[in-house]
């Protein structure tokens, strides 16, 4: 516990606040319920220092403190956002009460799998983002913002049809820039997506359905266009005709292993391959 005094009073509730929630628990040592609060909310808050930051006030040592507070009796406690009060408790409490007032205010556990999507996508890594967003989104289906980074996730990762089944979800309340922003990002993938490279291999595979050095290109152009289930389907097509062709084998299994670590489409076509040669 932090305790407060009017040295560090400003930074504590301006600066600090405005990164992290502060409680702050008044306590007196004639008043014993005061103490036991304090004590009780230290407890609760061991190993939350990344989310709230826990201070206290002698309430007889920093009277003028308390009194900017407003503090009228003990127990009290506060908790503080951007320098203001936000909520608070007073009078004796239960443990049950303590631990309501606390877990309000804790980050809930797709927050943290959201924040951490979040990062990877700025870090550039999709890949892990995948994981972290998923989980969130299986906590809370509802929530726009971590449908918003996961279609972000899949438009980056080449998975443009569900990024498309995502955005459609959202409501017209949570259409915001960023949304509109995803949309756009979509579009362009989609354009990307089919590069002249693609359309002149598709055009000489129709003219040449048999040749399998076409296909052997088409599907590597497919996956570096991230578009990877098509060219996993002409891979295991070959395949299914000539199980020895070590070729397409090859190429297959260097598309499952650069897709992300849990990957849907990864699976599925593990075990298609699986199947097939064994």
């Amino acid at each position: 516990m932090i305790q407060i005094t009017p040295d560090n009073f400003q930074q504590l509730m301006f600066e600090d606040s405005k990164e992290k929630l502060v409680v702050v628990a008044f306590w007196a040592d004639q008043i014993p319920e005061s103490v036991q609060l304090r004590d009780a909310l230290a407890s609760r808050l061991a190993g939350k220092e990344q989310a709230i930051v826990f201070a206290g006030v002698d309430c007889q040592q920093q009277q003028q403190i308390a009194a900017q507070f407003g503090i009228q009796s003990l127990p009290t406690a506060v908790v503080v956002k951007d320098g203001q009060p936000i909520d608070g408790i007073a009078g004796p409490q239960t443990d049950e009460s303590i631990t309501q007032f606390i877990d309000k205010h804790l980050p809930k556990p797709e927050d943290e799998f959201l924040t951490q999507g979040q990062e990877a996508l700025l870090q550039q890594q999709p890949g892990e983002a995948l994981n972290f967003l998923q989980q969130a989104r299986a906590i809370d289906e509802q929530r726009a913002d971590i449908a918003l980074a996961l279609a972000d996730c899949f438009v980056q990762l080449g998975k443009l049809d569900d990024a498309d089944t995502l955005l459609a979800t959202i409501k017209m309340v949570d259409q915001d820039s960023y949304y509109h922003s995803l949309l756009s990002k979509l579009e362009l993938a989609r354009e990307a997506s089919q590069s002249p490279e693609i359309q002149a291999l598709e055009q000489k595979l129709q003219e040449q359905p048999d040749n399998i050095e076409l296909q052997h290109k088409l599907a590597a152009q497919y996956s570096q266009n991230n578009r990877q289930e098509e060219a996993l389907e002409m891979l295991f097509s070959l395949l299914q005709k000539d199980v020895g062709d070590s070729e397409s084998r090859k190429m297959m299994l260097d598309i499952l292993a650069s897709l992300p670590s849990g990957d849907a489409l990864a699976a599925k076509y593990r075990r298609k391959l699986y199947t097939l040669m064994y």
